[in-house]
């Protein structure tokens, strides 16, 4: 049945196919967590906030209009955990999982479609990719689950401690954001572990690892020394977006009365440099986001707009793409028609793709925003940051997602979508185009514009 079901998605081209499957698990979701079973009182939540919470799990948001824990029962939040867990690693990595357990052949169109889905441009060595990434992730995820279990276990009990510790681990390594911390109170999430070192780092380091990228964790395994230019790339934006993020929160808001100001020199720094990941799609928080200053407020929206890195299991216009749009600057402000990065030269179909992507990210955010300011009962800061949150995968909100109304909630639910799939799937079409545009005879004359 498996194999008839890849086989009949695999005969669409790949891109659709993409979002075929997407649909198809945020709608199997839906109607999951639309059955009473799913709900605590036994009453059904409505498919609109089912569908909302299955697209933004699948979609490893974060964003909820209901309490993850007071709400859903634990038939609801398992459902929750696996589409984070499918919708994280991908439905063709998890469906390679039984193949591989079956011992069963992947066939060559399998191979395709799982290059396609994880953007790999190279075939070669794909299935050791995904067992790569399928051992590595539940490894990861279970190392994190263990260092959780330390504190959740004597604070919630052998059984209830060691679930919320899964939970979270596979939330925060899937960069998804979803918490069960409403059993202290309501949409809390992390928040009474601000000055936890323990759960902070734990959290934070799930974080990273599932956000800088399969394709990262197979080159830092073949050595350091021969690192190709894709990991460079990444590692550094990483690390200059972490460190410059959790110096500027600290800067911010270290002295707000509202997040930080009662916090030791030590819990500060932990704080700044949580919110510092978070935002790079995680979706966890634990200092309250509407008390922050307006520049933190600003420089969060810029983090989650920016998200994590390619072929991971996080949002946004990806790492890489922000790098090569400061590389490209950087190569005209200097006046040369290369783009240089570590001895290396970047194609100009490389950069063509990263500012089509960065383009229509904007467009997309522009427009759900002004979607947003007519639709909700909201300063256009706070709707502003709720859509890039939701085209960013992040998760973050400033409160308003349990009140959005039945538009601004159809409204989130597309962009969490098209963050997760659309501006990757229209950007391969738009460069597949431009690439067979290379074999046309036809060349226009060219003509110098002004710009600047």
């Amino acid at each position: 049945m498996l194999r008839q079901i890849v086989r009949r998605i695999i005969r669409f081209y790949k891109t659709q196919a993409i979002i075929f499957v997407f649909l198809a698990l945020i709608f199997i979701g839906a109607v999951l967590l639309d059955l009473p079973i799913a709900v605590r009182d036994g009453k059904s939540v409505g498919f609109l906030d089912a569908l909302f919470t299955a697209t933004s799990a699948t979609c490893v948001t974060g964003l909820t209009v209901v309490d993850t824990y007071q709400h859903w029962s634990l038939f609801g939040q398992i459902v929750i955990l696996l589409l984070i867990q499918t919708g994280g690693l991908g439905f063709m990595t998890m469906a390679t999982i039984f193949s591989l357990v079956l011992k069963r052949t992947i066939s060559l169109s399998e191979r395709l479609f799982i290059s396609e889905t994880l953007n790999y441009d190279n075939m070669h060595g794909i299935v050791r990719l995904v067992k790569h990434i399928i051992i590595g992730s539940f490894a990861i995820e279970a190392i994190g689950a263990a260092l959780l279990s330390i504190r959740f276990i004597p604070e919630f009990g052998v059984a209830n401690g060691i679930y919320k510790a899964i939970f979270h681990a596979v939330s925060a390594f899937c960069n998804a954001g979803f918490d069960l911390m409403g059993q202290k109170a309501p949409f809390s999430s992390l928040v009474s572990y601000v000055s936890d070192p323990l759960v902070v780092f734990t959290v934070t380091s799930l974080v990273v690892i599932g956000g800088i990228g399969f394709f990262v964790w197979e080159d830092l395994i073949g050595g350091v020394r021969r690192l190709k230019l894709h990991t460079k790339i990444v590692l550094w934006t990483t690390f200059i977006l972490i460190v410059s993020g959790t110096a500027l929160f600290y800067l911010f808001d270290g002295s707000n009365p509202e997040t930080m100001l009662e916090l030791g020199s030590f819990d500060k720094f932990m704080a700044s440099y949580f919110q510092s990941v978070t935002t790079r799609t995680a979706g966890f928080n634990t200092i309250p986001q509407d008390g922050m200053t307006s520049s933190s407020k600003l420089l969060s929206m810029i983090l989650m707009f920016i998200g994590g890195s390619p072929g991971s299991t996080a949002g946004g216009i990806k790492t890489v793409t922000f790098g090569v749009l400061v590389l490209t600057a950087l190569a005209v402000a200097r006046g040369t028609s290369n783009v240089n990065a570590f001895g290396k030269r970047l194609s100009h179909s490389v950069i063509f793709r990263s500012l089509t992507i960065i383009m229509l990210a904007i467009f997309s955010v522009m427009t759900a925003t002004v979607i947003l300011s007519l639709t909700e009962h909201a300063p256009l800061s706070v709707v502003a940051y709720e859509a890039v949150s939701a085209f960013g995968t992040a998760g973050l909100s400033l409160g308003i997602t349990p009140y959005l109304t039945n538009a601004g909630k159809n409204t989130i639910i597309i962009l969490m979508f098209f963050g997760r799939v659309g501006v990757l799937t229209i950007a391969l079409g738009l460069m597949k185009s431009m690439n067979s545009g290379a074999k046309d005879s036809i060349k226009y004359p060219e003509e110098k514009i002004m710009v600047g």
